[in-house]
């Protein structure tokens, strides 16, 4: 029984996480062309996911360049998946697409290149501005240069000293710090309106494209001033330890870097100019889909959730966070708790759910009952704290879809130690209680894991092989 594998999980039942900061926002959809006129309800719902064409979601190095090669973050699946996925489900041109873990917006763009409107959600501020950011249309190629000198411009006349607290001073020294807020200032004065900051509030799903491109040259440029600091993950970027020397640059070398990458970005952007800038409208949300209510009801989801493997999510947009931490009014540390896989212990204990399915259970008294340090303490607990995010993040996708919608999710298992964590199962599971039914599963063997990466990891077993699974459901009777 369900009830008694989770009473042997020895863990005591607590009141639900109270964080909640990310704000709702209602989006008003607006007409445009799609990929087929016809009604969705004209093939059933289960043959239109049997005649998807699903093609390996793993991401190569050949999905890196160019104009995508600005936005380094990592991604459940390439645009190339997304797009094929999408064109082939049969959707109507009134059709809404939603991504719930919308990351860098592989998703949201590739439904807008295909003229579906959309919804992309994600917690990470910083993954607000990089999906803004991938959307701008081409025909903007030719401003980011000009409009680039205009920001340096006024950064140069900027003598505010750099506050104490500043989060750049924590890899960078003074002078260093202050050009490269100055330029980031700058950028906020020119490019941000009343709709994005208000008296009160920032808003940054109001942030524009354009905007969002500025942010992402001084991400990069960041970056590339800071390669001491990069850890054995090259996306992630480590804290200098005490003492250690920051990085210090010349301005002229800073504002000849940022001007190189705006030139690039302006080429890169240009090389896409075949493609149309008549696109379907993309809704950028601020928001944390295991607490919010998604606004609207939508035809197709396509997702892939945060591994669970205990990966600090907020350590990869460090230096993305500290460029944006004016207009941030969350502390890293309150947003890395809050976030989905989260290395850092709830300060409520999730309750324990039946409804979180016979395999997620048993999989939870495994590791509690697991001979390595901290299994039963720390590590049972982390792990409580995503599935029940998961759960809760379920429900409110089927909550959100279409009665006969289709959803589809990308999950990797992976290993806690030697234990098995199989958790497209277990999500199969948690779907079936929100009433989505599996209809189909295509299965792909990876190397490429994050987890593979961890030094630790070899002492409890020798292949880091996981296994990507495309999961699709179907709400309701779905015909």
């Amino acid at each position: 029984m369900l009830a008694s594998e989770a009473a042997k999980l020895q863990i005591p039942r607590a009141n639900r996480n109270l964080v909640h900061l990310a704000t709702q926002t209602h989006y008003a959809f607006g007409m445009s062309e799609s990929l087929t006129s016809e009604p969705p309800t004209v093939v059933s719902a289960q043959a239109r996911v049997r005649s998807l064409h699903i093609p390996s979601p793993k991401r190569l190095a050949r999905h890196s360049g160019g104009w995508h090669g600005f936005f380094p973050y990592y991604a459940g699946f390439p645009e190339d998946f997304a797009s094929s996925v999408i064109a082939s489900a049969g959707l109507a041109k009134t059709a809404s697409v939603l991504d719930p873990w919308n990351g860098s917006g592989t998703t949201s763009f590739a439904a807008s290149r295909l003229g579906l409107r959309s919804v992309g959600v994600d917690l990470n501020p910083v993954m607000a501005i990089v999906a803004k950011a991938r959307a701008l249309a081409p025909s903007e190629a030719d401003t980011i240069e000009p409009l680039g000198h205009e920001i340096l411009q006024r950064a140069e006349r900027e003598n505010a000293p750099i506050e104490r607290n500043d989060p750049l001073s924590n890899w960078y020294g003074p002078s260093t710090a202050q050009c490269l807020r100055a330029i980031e200032r700058s950028a906020r004065v020119i490019l941000l309106g009343r709709s994005t900051i208000t008296d009160s509030d920032v808003r940054l799903e109001n942030i524009s494209s354009i905007a969002s491109a500025y942010y992402i040259a001084l991400f990069a440029l960041c970056r590339q001033l800071i390669g001491k600091f990069r850890s054995s993950n090259p996306t992630w970027l480590r804290i200098p330890r005490v003492g250690e020397r920051r990085v210090g640059v010349p301005k002229a070398d800073i504002y000849q870097a940022y001007r190189a990458i705006l030139r690039d970005m302006a080429q890169s952007l240009a090389l896409g100019i075949s493609r149309t800038d008549d696109v379907a409208p993309s809704n950028i949300m601020v928001a944390d889909s295991s607490t919010e209510k998604i606004p609207g009801k939508f035809d197709l989801v396509l997702t892939s959730p945060p591994y669970c493997t205990r990966i600090d999510y907020t350590a990869a947009t460090r230096i993305e966070l500290a460029v944006i931490a004016p207009l941030v009014r969350q502390s890293v540390g309150d947003l890395s708790r809050q976030m989905m896989g989260s290395t850092r212990v709830p300060l409520l204990m999730p309750e324990v759910q039946d409804t979180w399915g016979s395999t997620c259970l048993q999989f939870l008294e495994q590791v509690r009952k697991h001979r390595s340090k901290a299994s039963s303490g720390y590590y049972t607990r982390t792990h409580l704290d995503y599935f029940a995010k998961l759960s809760k993040s379920m429900a409110n996708i089927a909550s959100a879809m279409k009665d006969g919608g289709i959803s589809i999710i990308v999950a990797q298992d992976s290993y806690y130690k030697d234990i098995s964590n199989p958790l497209p199962s277990i999500i199969v599971e948690m779907a079936e209680m929100s009433s989505l039914r599996l209809v189909r599963r295509e299965d792909f063997s990876t190397g490429r894991t994050i987890a593979a990466s961890h030094p630790y990891g070899r002492n409890y077993r020798s292949m880091s092989v996981a296994t990507e699974s495309v999961l699709c459901f179907v709400k309701g009777k779905g015909r």
